[in-house]
């Protein structure tokens, strides 16, 4: 089985957004939903079930959600559909040659779907989560250049 690329990963509804989460919950961090709902502050797990079926939250425990799961994707998705890209704040590190290689990797991938797109070989969700993938890429590399000159301390910063 092969693991997922989370960082890149675009849900293209906010049920997927949830589902995924908890999926990126499970794999990395092995908590299942009664452990997240505890994080979250919750004294009952259905709920979060409830919220999934529905694929409705309240906005307020959206924040509490992403940080128990250890992952911003329904922020991400709430995001890409208003017309905006999401990407984490950069500290202005020097970047590695498998920093610029992920870039590399990721716009290929990026190029490539948008060719199979036009060929009608790949639908329309996936050619978007991967051009929103190179989009949000390429601006975090932007703004990491630009915050170059100034750099932040790497407390608590994940790899």
């Amino acid at each position: 089985m092969t693991r997922r690329s989370w960082k890149n990963a675009q849900p293209s509804s906010i049920r997927q957004a949830m589902e995924w989460s908890l999926d990126f919950a499970k794999e990395r961090h092995n908590l299942s939903v009664e452990r997240i709902a505890e994080r979250m502050g919750q004294a009952n797990h259905w709920a979060l079930y409830k919220w999934l079926t529905e694929g409705r939250m309240p906005a307020v425990l959206i924040p509490a959600f992403e940080h128990a799961c250890g992952i911003a994707l329904v922020s991400r998705w709430l995001a890409s559909t208003s017309g905006k890209l999401l990407i984490d704040i950069p500290s202005g590190r020097t970047c590695t040659a498998q920093d610029v290689n992920e870039l590399q990797a990721v716009l290929n991938a990026t190029t490539g779907a948008l060719i199979a797109f036009y060929q009608g070989q790949v639908d329309a969700d996936a050619a978007q989560a991967a051009l929103q993938s190179g989009l949000t890429s390429l601006a975090w590399h932007r703004a990491n250049v630009q915050q170059h000159a100034n750099p932040q301390l790497d407390l608590g910063e994940q790899p």
